[in-house]
């Protein structure tokens, strides 16, 4: 949020707040908060993840993933509850099963699979996935070829539980790193 104390802020955006500090991060990632964008909404707090090398058995890049909760007084257009998520998430994939259409629809299964065995209630469900697949030329065609997987997704939170939410983007970014979904993983401690 901003520099504004979190007695001062609007009763929704205080227990919003409260939900997903309560939510104990999952073990592969390193989760910080991070400065969240300004003038898109009257309120909004922003996290970033990192796969932890130590957890992974790919070697090069790791997964990556970003979380923004906004809120507003008056909902934007698209929005069907005061607040609203976008998220982002990244990993690398085999070249194989990059080529393969159907690693998005995968991708966006996973999603849903994770919103929903977090209790995270939500509606205007929208996103997309990418897959990218990069060869090198010239002085890099001796690279081998890599790939990855990306997701942008947003959605409008029902309720202030935003920690169900913060814990299904979590699962999201880990599973598409190759770690299983773990339903209970990154449950709220109170």
């Amino acid at each position: 949020m901003s520099a504004e104390p979190i007695e001062n802020l609007p009763a929704d955006v205080q227990a919003a707040i409260l939900s997903i500090r309560a939510v104990a991060n999952r073990s592969e990632l390193e989760v910080d908060e991070i400065e969240a964008p300004k003038d898109i909404a009257d309120h909004a707090i922003a996290f970033s993840c990192l796969v932890k090398s130590a957890t992974s058995e790919v070697s090069g890049a790791l997964g990556t993933g970003r979380f923004v909760l906004f809120w507003s007084a008056t909902p934007q257009e698209n929005w069907t509850t005061n607040f609203r998520v976008v998220c982002f998430a990244r990993s690398p994939l085999e070249t194989n099963i990059a080529i393969d259409a159907a690693s998005a629809d995968i991708t966006w299964d996973w999603l849903t699979e994770a919103l929903a065995l977090a209790g995270a209630e939500q509606s205007a469900l929208a996103g997309t996935t990418t897959r990218v697949v990069s060869s090198g030329h010239g002085m890099m065609s001796a690279e081998a070829d890599h790939a990855e997987i990306e997701l942008r997704a947003s959605w409008s939170p029902h309720g202030t539980e935003i920690g169900r939410h913060f814990t299904a983007w979590q699962n999201i970014v880990s599973v598409m790193s190759g770690f299983p979904l773990n339903p209970g993983v990154g449950e709220v401690h109170r």
